[in-house]
């Protein structure tokens, strides 16, 4: 009888840490910013996602794209015209689609892709895949990424 009190009494202490553990403690990733940026321009611009962690948990993310002179792809007008017009979608959309994505699940695996934007989607997952592990690592410097490979 005094084993199961005992037993009985370590399992009430124990299961608080347990449950914890399983809230996101243990997602493995230190907190910081991480970047991870495309190794070459594609149609003229350079994919990056760039992502927040705070209390082992992703919360900001950005991913955008930008040209050789820094300008910003979600800021060109005449480009989001031309890409509604043909795709159905344009950056400033589908950067925050696939960053909100990201953020929610707090997993690149599991973003889908929107249609019109395939090919940035690709570049989305191994750009994030690559953030992912430098933030497991805590590794802060800029992970270049070769996003051909899709």
């Amino acid at each position: 009888m005094r084993n199961l009190c005992r037993t009985a009494l370590l399992l009430v202490m124990l299961l608080p840490a347990v449950l914890l553990a399983g809230c996101g403690g243990g997602s493995g990733l230190q907190d910081g910013y991480y970047t991870a940026q495309a190794q070459e321009f594609s149609h003229g611009w350079k994919e990056f996602v760039t992502i927040m962690v705070k209390g082992g948990e992703i919360v900001s993310v950005e991913y955008n794209a930008e040209n050789a002179s820094g300008f910003i792809k979600s800021w060109d007008n005449a480009y989001m015209q031309t890409m509604l017009h043909s795709n159905g979608t344009y950056p400033n959309e589908y950067t925050r689609y696939y960053a909100r994505q990201f953020q929610e699940d707090q997993n690149a695996d599991s973003i889908d892709a929107l249609t019109g934007a395939s090919s940035s989607h690709s570049s989305f997952q191994l750009l994030s895949e690559a953030v992912l592990e430098q933030a497991r690592q805590g590794d802060s410097s800029v992970r270049v990424v070769d996003t051909s490979k899709e």
